[in-house]
């Protein structure tokens, strides 16, 4: 039996499925509209925004550096641009190590670049760039580029470098940049003008570079980039141009710079040389130094074991933080301070058997016999120890505190470096802030008597010494010390002068002043130093100085060549030329150098004929120089050198001054 169709119920069925399709198409389509409304009409300026900021990335444009450069346009510091092979961590896919031994055979990575990369792991996060290799050549770069499409997270960036292209003169002063360390970062976190080092990777780390980092770091700019989905830039869309630093034009000569350090050798010290009207520093000398180059893109292992080990302790700025006794230097001081003080005449004098007594104590001259009759005039040319003694045991300890402090001694100066030391200038008061115990606390007298010739707890920097001498000689007018003389903007080429006008006058009667001058000026032409300076075509003032490293047990005599080397006198000298308008004024100091007129004069002598007659040291001169002070042996200990703050602040045991029956020896200038 055939069953017929029911056509009407299958149309019926059929017209169901259409209206059900139908209106499934239209709701899905509803859906889609009302979705589109809701994207480009409801939501259209947020999701706009969005779209934009996946498409435009804000870039920082590192600016230029500041040139740092000395009084007379000689470049100290510059940049370069340089390729640079950098590393992201956070896109490398495969072991860092594989990845390093594939770059090695197109670019030349030796053992200590892997070293320092992984150093630069450790401190960095892994989304920054870091370089592997700095300053690819021109082929390098070709090999690599070539490539490229292998190393994802792997590229070549344009980079400013920092350059010193006097290598190592001067490096105490400007100092260097290195990459920002974790601990730098957080100090610029909390900086107002954090957003200003966005993009920054290195800051200065020691000397000027540190000093005027701001200043000389300038305004970082910004660019507009339009990217890709991938990432790459396709096109730059606007541009806020970065401000290059200010660069330092510095008082220093560094040529004189060059003459000081050449004529140390490889003997230590110090030695800064001030403008006396200008308070410019015109030479900051610390011996020995280093290539601050070595530094820049991170020292290696080795260079710095070398640098740190070393018992010359050349990363040591001794100028700003070494602390020495003044020795003789001081001497001038104390007879000007007798004179304003009345406390003595120019003609008053002594009769020096050789020694001075006080109590059961004895203090001795360097020359047996004494000096026979001695007025003040003599006393600083032949420098007498023993008119100084009882000078000192007259002013007493606070007296003589009150009267140098104005000079600057045991007192910051405020030059324009970080870490200067203050070291110290002894007082009653100091002594009882000092220790703890009360029979501590009491100043002993024995102790005023040696602070009258430079020793005993007197210790002063070098640059105190300088400036102290600048304001003898600038007649008590007082200049800041500063190695940067003007700041300079790089696109007006307008200068500024750090410091305009003078600090502060002392109350000093000029014919005093005059008197001491003069007696300076007879040390470089009778006195003691008057060998060195025979035949100069100028007129100088100057003093000599030793200072004592070890003490001379009684009964014993000071004998160098029995001495280790590190425990033979430092050699000093301070001096002043022209006599009649000074010009400069030098403190100098050689480590162990024994009297000052043998060591530390001759160097003076050679700064003084170049600064102001132009001459340079002769070859042969300086190759005798040379072999008459050959290179000091290793000595086990530095402690007698140096003396930290602490420890002259807070001594374990206090200092109970000359026991009965003792002696001291005096300065052996």
């Amino acid at each position: 039996m055939t069953e017929l169709k029911n056509t009407e119920r299958e149309l019926h069925y059929f017209r169901m499925r259409l209206i059900f399709i139908g209106v499934f198409v239209f709701l899905c389509f509803a859906a889609l509209i009302s979705r589109f409304v809701w994207l480009q009409i409801v939501k259209h300026n947020d999701y706009a925004l969005l779209a934009d900021e996946n498409r435009i990335d804000i870039v920082p444009v590192v600016p230029n550096r500041g040139l740092i450069t000395d009084r007379n346009g000689i470049i100290l510091a510059r940049n370069y641009s340089a390729y640079t092979l950098e590393i992201t961590p956070s896109k490398i896919r495969k072991d860092m190590d594989v990845l390093i031994d594939e770059l090695a055979v197109l670019v030349d990575i030796q053992p200590k670049h892997r070293k320092r990369f992984r150093k630069l792991l450790e401190d960095s996060k892994s989304f920054e760039s870091l370089p592997i290799r700095t300053r690819l050549t021109d082929d390098e770069v070709a090999r690599f580029t070539a490539q490229r499409f292998r190393f994802s997270g792997v590229d070549i960036q344009a980079r400013l470098f920092r350059q010193y292209p006097q290598g190592d003169s001067a490096s105490h002063v400007i100092g260097y940049i290195g990459r920002i360390s974790p601990k730098d970062a957080e100090i610029i976190d909390e900086m107002e003008d954090a957003a200003n080092y966005n993009g920054t990777d290195y800051i200065g780390k020691e000397g000027l570079e540190k000093s005027y980092e701001k200043v000389l770091h300038g305004n970082t700019g910004f660019e507009e980039v339009e990217v890709a989905a991938g990432g790459r830039a396709v096109r730059v869309l606007s541009r806020s141009a970065p401000t290059s630093g200010k660069n330092l034009i510095l008082s220093v000569d560094i040529e004189l710079q060059k003459v000081v350090e050449e004529a140390f050798g490889d003997r230590r010290g110090a030695m800064v040389a001030i403008e006396p009207a200008t308070g410019d520093v015109l030479a900051f000398v610390s011996k020995p130094t280093y290539d601050p180059n070595l530094f820049v893109e991170g020292i290696d292992q080795q260079s710095w074991n070398e640098l740190n080990t070393s018992e010359d302790k050349p990363l040591l700025n001794r100028p700003l933080t070494g602390a020495y006794p003044p020795g003789s230097t001081y001497k001038p001081f104390m007879a000007l301070a007798a004179l304003e003080l009345g406390r003595r005449t120019t003609s008053q004098a002594i009769s020096d058997p050789g020694y001075f007594t006080f109590g059961n104590h004895t203090f001795k001259d360097d020359k047996p016999g004494g000096h026979g009759m001695v007025d003040m005039y003599k006393s600083i040319v032949h420098s007498c120890d023993t008119y100084y003694y009882i000078l000192a045991n007259d002013l007493t300890v606070d007296v003589m505190h009150d009267f140098m402090a104005p000079f600057g001694f045991g007192q910051k100066t405020g030059i324009d470096l970080e870490h200067e030391r203050s070291g110290l200038l002894p007082s009653s008061a100091w002594k009882r802030a000092a220790f703890k115990k009360p029979e501590q606390k009491r100043w002993v007298l024995g102790d005023t008597i040696s602070l009258g010739i430079g020793q005993g707890q007197n210790t002063f920097t070098p640059l105190q010494m300088a400036h102290a001498m600048a304001t003898l000689a600038n007649n008590g007018i007082i200049m800041k010390p500063h190695l940067v003389k003007m700041t300079e903007d790089p696109q007006t080429r307008q200068r500024t002068l750090t410091v305009p006008k003078e600090s502060g006058r002392i109350p000093l009667k000029q014919e005093n002043i005059d008197f001491i001058k003069n007696a300076m000026v007879g040390v470089a032409k009778e006195g003691t130093s008057a060998k060195v300076f025979q035949g100069t075509e100028y007129v100088s003032g100057g003093k000599t100085g030793t200072a004592q490293v070890v003490g001379i047990k009684k009964g014993e005599k000071y004998n160098a060549k029995t001495m280790a080397a590190r425990h033979l006198d430092h050699s000093l000298y301070t001096a002043f030329a022209p006599a009649d308008h000074p010009k400069i004024a030098i403190a100098i100091i050689v480590e162990n150098g024994g009297f000052g007129s043998e060591a530390a004069a001759p160097i003076v002598r050679k700064a003084l004929d170049y600064y102001l007659l132009g001459k340079r040291p002769k070859d042969k001169d300086s190759k005798d120089s040379k072999e008459q002070v050959p290179p000091q042996p290793k000595p086990q200990s530095d402690m007698a050198l140096f003396r930290s703050d602490a420890e002259i602040k807070t001594p374990a045991e206090p200092d109970p001054g000359p026991k009965p029956g003792g002696e001291t020896i005096g300065n052996k200038d």
